[in-house]
């Protein structure tokens, strides 16, 4: 009845005691209020004023709930994955603000799907709305993990070592040995040979206390703390970018304003006004190809060669821009995206007048640099003097084989250029006040010229001269320039996010191979008068450095503190200061035990004898308790028990 009586109070004690502990709230009625279960308010008092304050301790509780969520490793490791996935549909599918043209190409090739893909902002990934809230809890949840780590490590940086256990054999890595040696010479030596170990160390009566393998920690907080820098990094080289292309044909030049450029975009918070004043301009281009093998006409090199300057009044400095050898000027980088060839041309019109002479730049349509050629002509008389509008549409070829049967070229070099045109005349559609591609014409409105029942169309190399029908004009084909494509780019943050990118590196490195321990090192004087040393280590993660390092700081230890021959090892000092020190018939007695626990015992001839003969000896002993603790008694009347196993006192 008392056991059951006894059980019933543990257990409402511990009923007790988890209704203090519990975060639930108390289920309370009546005057006092009503219990909301499942809530973070409690329970809510009666009147206007209790329903204020239970809705304020719900939201409050609601707000710490989510705080912890989210500053947890797990949402952290979440959202990390969320952005990541995040980025595949902008690598994918082609993205507004890095090809504007090759994303309307996939839009038109894609109808059914681009409605559904502009909805959910598929084509502006990095700047959609889904996007940015990832990058920002992801943010947040950084900075929720940081601080109280920074502040928990602080406060390891200002503790110490903890004392040494009382029980060292029960640790992990462990040894022990005696030693004529003094205690306090033993421990500032082993606290001598742990300073230089670079341990941090603490001494106490008996023994020394040392930890190392914090900077393992501050790994974990700047892994941490990178990412925030290149997530600042990343967000500020959004916000204050900018970035263009610009097409720039030999012999032309650009400057760095608004106007120059063939498609600009910016950061929300740049202003146009804040463009860096430097130009510059092409005059030369070399490009060389593989001429045999299977990489026939792969690019070798490209280098474009041109003229800058810095500022309204700057010198004009010569340089060359290769493939990712950008050009940096004014705070910006100035690459080389692209290459390709600019037919010269003349065009008269039918009163034999120059109406149009220039460079004309084609578009590339494969690797042989195949291009496309478009030629407008706005301002343009016929032979009656009627005005009008004529345009011409065609290929450039730079290596043309009639044998291939096509008019594609089989090389990039200029090694047999053709320049194949068809004219067009009426409205090229210039003047109705929408824009028009300068590369593209539209025929809608346009009539191609005949040459009897055929259409027209000439193949002109550099030098010849094409004739429009009936006396409406004439196209000379002057030569050949060059031109190339450059991408002007201004990302602020750049610098700052390689450092967080290095210093992320650097602290997963610290975390991966900085392994924490502790080692503890006790001297105490034994009952015999000797002293027994004493060394256990504990690795605060899985690590093979502990027991290495304590074997290296054993024999160094030794080294000051010598073991003591014929002493047996592995026996812990508590054990040995239970023991006083006895007769000498007493340790003589004892001196066999100690010889079986230093090194094997010696082979005889018969080992079945002997296992035999142990075995009789146990017996004997088992069976005259009494008379051996008769013996005992009288010969030493004074001597305290001792507490020892059965087996190792039968043997002995």
């Amino acid at each position: 009845m008392a056991k059951t009586d006894s059980t019933t109070t543990e257990a409402q004690d511990d009923a007790a005691a988890g209704a203090r502990l519990s975060t639930a709230p108390v289920e309370e009625t009546g005057e006092r209020g009503q219990a909301v279960p499942g809530s973070f308010g409690g329970v809510r008092r009666p009147g206007v004023a209790g329903a204020l304050a239970w809705t304020g301790r719900e939201v409050i509780g609601w707000l710490r709930w989510f705080w912890r969520q989210l500053t947890s490793m797990r949402v952290a490791l979440i959202l990390l994955l969320l952005l990541s996935l995040a980025t595949i549909p902008g690598s994918l599918i082609p993205q507004t603000s890095v090809d504007s043209v090759k994303a309307d190409t996939w839009k038109e090739a894609h109808k059914t799907l681009t409605p559904l893909y502009e909805k959910l902002q598929l084509f502006h990934v990095y700047s959609s709305v889904w996007f940015s809230a990832i990058y920002i809890l992801l943010f947040v949840s950084l900075i929720g993990c940081i601080v109280p780590r920074t502040w928990q490590f602080v406060g390891q940086l200002r503790g110490r070592p903890p004392k040494a256990p009382r029980h060292l054999t029960r640790l992990p890595a462990y040894t022990t040995w005696r030693t004529d040696a003094d205690p306090d010479e033993v421990l500032a030596e082993a606290r001598r040979l742990l300073r230089r170990k670079r341990f941090r160390t603490v001494a106490a009566d008996d023994s020394v206390a040392s930890e190392k393998g914090y900077l393992r920690e501050a790994g974990n907080l700047l892994f941490h703390v990178s990412l925030i820098v290149m997530l600042v990094a990343f967000a500020s080289a959004q916000l204050w970018k900018y970035e263009g292309g610009k097409l720039v044909v030999e012999g032309d030049k650009f400057s760095n304003t608004l106007t120059q450029y063939d498609d600009f975009k910016s950061g929300s918070l740049f202003d146009t006004d804040d463009l860096p004043p430097f130009g510059f301009g092409l005059k030369g281009f070399t490009g060389t190809y593989e001429r045999t093998g299977p990489q026939k006409g792969t690019p070798r090199d490209y280098r474009a060669h041109i003229s800058y300057w810095e500022g309204a009044d700057g010198t004009p400095r010569d340089t060359t821009i290769k493939v990712n050898e950008p050009l940096e000027v004014g705070g910006s980088k100035v690459y080389l995206q692209g290459h390709g060839y600019a037919p010269r041309v003349t065009v008269r019109d039918g009163q034999g007048n120059v109406v149009y002479q220039g460079a004309v730049a084609s578009l590339p349509l494969d690797n042989n640099i195949t291009e496309t050629t478009v030629i407008k002509v706005p301002d343009y008389w016929d032979k009656n003097g009627k005005k009008g509008q004529i345009g011409f549409r065609g290929n450039f070829v730079p290596t043309l084989d009639l044998r291939t049967g096509s008019m594609a070229s089989v090389f990039p070099a200029l090694d047999n250029p053709v320049l194949v045109l068809t004219a067009y005349h009426g409205d090229l559609g210039i003047d109705s006040g929408l824009p028009q591609s300068v590369y593209k014409l539209d025929t809608r409105n346009m009539k191609q010229f005949k040459e009897g029942d055929r259409n027209f169309a000439r193949a002109l190399k550099p030098g010849e001269t094409m004739t429009l029908p009936d006396g409406a004009g004439s196209l000379k084909f002057d030569g050949i320039s060059t031109w190339a494509t450059f991408q002007i780019s201004h990302k602020p943050g750049d610098m700052p996010a390689l450092a967080g990118a290095v210093a992320a590196l650097i602290g997963v490195s610290a975390s991966l191979f900085i392994q924490r321990r502790r080692v503890w090192v006790r001297a105490v004087r034994g009952a015999d008068g000797r002293t027994v040393v004493e060394l256990a280590g504990l690795g605060r993660s899985e690590s093979a450095k502990v027991p290495e390092e304590l074997y290296e700081l054993a024999v160094a230890l030794q080294g000051a503190a010598p073991a003591v021959a014929g002493e047996p090892d592995g026996k812990p000092a508590e054990e040995a200061g239970e023991k006083p020190a006895g007769k000498p018939g007493d340790q003589a007695g004892d001196q066999p035990a100690e010889k079986t626990a230093e090194k094997p015992a010696e082979k005889t001839g018969d080992q079945a004898g002997e296992k035999k003969a142990v075995e009789t000896a146990e017996e004997r002993a088992v069976e005259k308790p009494a008379e051996a603790n008769a013996d005992a008694t009288a010969e030493e009347p004074t001597r305290p028990a001792e507490p020892t196993d059965s087996s190792e006192g039968a043997r002995a």
